[in-house]
C-alpha cells in the first residue's frame, strides 16, 4: 500500500496485552484506527475510540463499523486453566461474540477481517511433531474448542478474512505461562531444568504486532490461515537460562531427571502441567514467512526488552500482575 492512503481499521480489545500496542504500530504505519474497548483508555493522537460493552452482552457493532474497511478481532477470553471457567462463557465471548461482530463486518462491506486466534484451536499444550497449518484441528480443551468454532464461523461469514494462531505470546504485560516462567527465574535459588531440552515455540509481541501488520498489507494473506512464532523453538531450561542472562544472572540450572517431574505431576493428577513444562511444541511458520514477513525481534532480545522494561520489573518483585 505504499503511496497509497491507508484504509481505517477497527481493533478490538485495544486495550488489552496485544490491542495497545497493535493501536501503536498502526497508527505509526498510516492507518487510521477505530480502537474498541470497555473502558476509558489513551490511545496516541488521532486514534478514533469506541466504548463497549463486555462480550457476554451482543454489542451493537453496526455503528461502530461505519467507515471501517478493515478489522482486527483480538478480544477474546483466554485463561491458563480453562477447566475452571464455564464452557458457556467461552462459547458466549469468543464464538458467539465474534459471530455476531464478523456479521455485521459483512453487512458493512468490511474488506479484510484478521482474526486472532490461537495454536490453541489446532492443538493441546503438546504435540509430537512440528505444527503446520493443514494438520488436522484437534483442541483438547474448553477455550481451544470455542477458538475453532470462531474460526469456523469467520470462514461462514462470506467477509475476506486472515486467520492467525499464535503461540504462547511474551511482551510486557504478559500473563499465564510467561507470567510464571519470569517469576520462577526470578527465584534466588536453582532451578532443576537442567535436563529440560524439550522445545517450545514462542512469540515477542511486537513480532505478532508486524504479522498482523504485514498481513492487512498483503491481501495474498485473505482466505488463509497462518502459524506465527518467533524463528526457532527454544528449550526450556534456554529460556530459563535468557531469563535470568537479561538481568545478569548465571542459569543456575541443576540437573534433575524429567521422568521424576512426569511421574509425580501425574501420580498428583496434575498431567496437564507436565504438557506445559516436559512436552515439546513446536509450530512451522514457513507458509507465512514465504510471503516475505520476518520477525522484527530476537527471542533474546525480546525477552530482555521486556525485563528490563521498569513497570514489568516491579509488577515481578511486588508479585503481581501488570493487567
Amino acid at each position: 500500500m505504499v503511496g497509497q492512503e491507508r484504509p481505517k481499521v477497527l481493533v478490538t480489545g485495544a486495550s488489552g496485552f496485544l490491542g495497545r500496542p497493535l493501536v501503536a504500530a498502526l497508527a505509526d504505519a498510516g492507518y487510521g484506527v477505530r480502537a474498541a474497548t470497555r473502558s476509558p483508555t489513551e490511545f496516541p493522537p488521532g486514534v478514533d475510540r469506541a466504548l463497549v460493552p463486555d462480550f457476554t452482552r451482543p454489542v451493537d457493532w453496526d455503528p461502530i463499523l461505519r467507515g471501517v474497511r478493515m478489522v482486527v478481532h483480538t478480544a477474546g477470553l483466554a485463561h491458563a486453566d480453562s477447566s475452571q471457567i464455564p464452557l458457556d462463557l467461552f462459547d458466549r465471548i469468543n464464538r458467539a461474540a465474534t459471530q455476531e461482530l464478523v456479521a455485521s463486518a459483512a453487512r458493512a462491506g468490511v474488506a479484510h477481517f484478521v482474526f486472532i486466534s490461537s495454536v490453541r484451536a489446532q492443538i493441546g499444550a503438546s504435540a509430537v511433531h512440528a505444527l503446520h497449518e493443514e494438520d488436522e484441528p484437534r483442541p483438547t480443551d474448553r477455550y481451544g474448542r470455542s477458538k475453532l468454532d470462531a474460526e469456523i464461523a469467520v470462514r461462514a461469514s462470506g467477509v475476506p478474512f486472515t486467520i492467525i494462531r499464535p503461540v504462547v505470546i511474551y511482551g510486557r504485560g504478559a500473563k499465564a505461562n510467561i507470567r510464571l516462567l519470569i517469576r520462577m527465574a526470578s527465584l534466588p535459588l536453582p532451578l532443576p531444568f537442567a535436563a529440560f531440552d524439550n522445545r517450545r515455540s514462542i512469540l515477542g509481541v511486537d513480532n505478532l504486532v508486524s504479522a498482523i501488520v504485514f498481513a492487512l498489507d498483503h491481501p495474498a494473506t485473505i482466505g488463509e490461515t497462518y502459524l506465527i512464532a518467533d524463528p526457532e523453538p527454544v528449550a526450556l531450561r534456554d529460556i530459563f537460562a535468557m531469563l535470568r542472562s537479561a538481568r545478569g544472572r548465571r542459569p543456575g540450572l541443576v540437573w534433575v531427571p524429567p521422568a521424576i517431574f512426569h511421574l509425580a505431576l501425574t501420580t498428583l493428577g496434575l498431567r496437564y502441567l507436565w504438557d506445559r513444562i516436559g512436552g515439546e511444541l513446536v509450530v512451522d511458520t514457513s507458509k507465512f514467512e514465504s510471503l516475505g514477513w520476518r520477525p522484527q525481534v530476537d527471542t533474546y532480545d525480546g525477552l530482555a526488552a521486556m525485563l528490563n522494561d521498569p513497570e514489568e520489573g516491579a509488577q515481578v518483585a511486588s508479585g503481581g500482575t501488570s493487567r
